[in-house]
């Protein structure tokens, strides 16, 4: 039994020096805040809080039980879409950097109260003086009164950076405008489709019924009836997709313009063709106006100049500088305690004021090699801006010379769609109305249907990629309306 005990207690000791070896090269529980191992999850100590659904600004509710337009949807995403809220406020933060640049262009001025309680011994004599309380306010003030430019030059690149940060929010207002647009376009695309497919759905029954009729009559077979009935299920199929599809886009659209993703949207379709026109305008027109008009590309300019102001800000940060200096203090004083009589001068002056003013040259000597190598970092951090600009200026060519082209394509196609699509209709109503005398065969009326749904799905998308590359064309310029564009609704 003693021998039990004695084996209990050793090992009760070696777990105590364990924990204390353990608290020791953890004592703050560090690796107990990660995952166990690297092929374990992290388990969080406590439930993780929901995350908050984003804030909404004060915009005018959408009424969601109407119809809604594209310039509705447009003003309500710009003020609820998440993108131009952070835009906004980097823009915001720019402006504050550079009041806080002119800021050094004023002069410092602090104040400090003090206390001091002190006993001086005599380092020569080895006398010791009273014990003296000393306190009161005093007042400092300098004021740069050249620097070579420094200041200026600290200005200038927080100016530019402002600069940059509202062409940026611009910028960020011209994307989530083409988001909506492509969402919008997108939605009511997808929804025509649905209708034709609908459209498809209710000719191919009318096939079936017509093959059922001649079957009763024994002109068609039983194999045009199953052949009808397979043709049947796939447009169902189809439009079962395509209503998925429509829901997508609904969704799409929800989350850009800044409303519940759950929300049942319902916006205005076209009724008409679009009035697509051919550009007055010819592509050098175009790609002479994205070099002053487009804000990413202005501002990737600013972010040049701004590097270059702060590469001049270095270069003069090392050079000396001359500023007026001057202080007032107000002291109180009080002796007291055994000390040397011949320590306590006299006449003994309780209250003191000391005003002093001056010119300070502080000349930077030596700074461990930072002011070298800021000044070359901010050179190569110009060359990197530079860079980041003609590789934008480069890319913003090529998006205008795409969309401007894919919008002559697409305009062209238009006319082309409206014919296929008439010329279709007409052949499948005949074929339909041969079919129903007892002539032609399932499968010529099964073509000539197809070939009908075909040709409306390519009309909606020919109508879709002109809208779409339109709204791309106007992004890749960086300006407002470039075509007139007249879009006719259904009510």
């Amino acid at each position: 039994m003693g021998a039990l005990l004695m084996a209990g207690s050793a090992s009760a000791s070696a777990q105590s020096v364990q924990k204390a070896l353990n608290w020791w090269k953890d004592p703050f529980s560090a690796e107990q805040k990660t995952a166990p191992a690297p092929d374990r999850r992290w388990q969080p100590p406590t439930p993780l809080a929901p995350v908050a659904e984003p804030a909404k600004s004060p915009a005018e509710p959408l009424n969601i039980d109407e119809p809604l337009t594209l310039p509705a949807l447009t003003d309500y995403a710009l003020l609820n879409n998440a993108r131009t809220r952070q835009a906004w406020l980097v823009a915001r933060a720019a402006a504050e950097a550079v009041a806080i640049a002119r800021g050094d262009s004023f002069p410092v001025i602090s104040g400090t109260w003090s206390y001091l309680h002190a006993r001086p011994v005599s380092g020569t004599t080895g006398l010791i003086a009273p014990w003296l309380d000393r306190w009161g306010p005093s007042i400092s003030l300098s004021y740069v009164l050249y620097d070579f430019g420094l200041v200026a030059a600290r200005q200038q690149a927080a100016e530019y950076r402002l600069l940059a940060a509202n062409l940026a929010q611009n910028r960020a207002l011209q994307e989530v405008m083409f988001q909506v647009e492509q969402a919008y376009y997108q939605l009511i695309g997808t929804e025509a489709i649905v209708r034709v497919n609908e459209q498809a759905v209710k000719n191919l029954e009318t096939a079936l019924d017509a093959a059922r009729r001649r079957r009763d009559s024994g002109v068609a077979t039983v194999a045009d009836v199953y052949r009808s009935e397979t043709q049947v299920a796939q447009a169902r199929l189809t439009l079962i997709r395509s209503r998925g599809e429509f829901e997508k886009a609904r969704g799409l659209l929800a989350s850009v313009v800044g409303l519940p993703i759950n929300i049942s949207l319902k916006v205005q379709t076209l009724s008409a063709p679009p009035q697509a026109e051919q550009s007055v305008r010819s592509i050098n027109d175009y790609l002479e106006t994205v070099k002053s008009v487009r804000p990413d590309l202005v501002a990737a300019q600013a972010q040049v100049d701004a590097a270059r102001a702060s590469a001049l800000a270095a270069s003069k940060a090392g050079l000396p500088s001359i500023e007026f200096a001057a202080s007032a203090q107000h002291s109180q004083w009080a002796a007291h305690g055994n000390a040397s009589p011949s320590l306590i001068q006299e006449p003994y002056r309780p209250n003191t004021q000391t005003y002093t003013s001056g010119i300070n040259v502080r000349i930077p000597i030596f700074s461990g090699f930072k002011d070298t190598y800021t000044q070359r970092q901010a050179e190569v951090q110009t060359r990197q801006a530079e860079t980041t600009r003609d590789a934008l200026f480069r890319q913003t060519q090529l998006e205008v010379w795409q969309a401007f082209y894919d919008l002559q394509t697409v305009t062209g196609s238009i006319g082309s769609t409206e014919a296929l699509v008439k010329s279709a209709e007409q052949t499948a109503q005949a074929t339909l109305a041969r079919y129903q005398g007892g002539f032609g065969t399932i499968l010529d009326l099964i073509t000539a249907q197809q070939d009908e749904t075909s040709a409306r799905t390519q009309r909606i998308q020919s109508y879709l990629d002109w809208y779409t590359v339109l709204a791309r064309l106007n992004l890749s310029v960086g300006a407002g309306d470039l075509m007139t564009t007249k879009t006719e609704t259904k009510q």
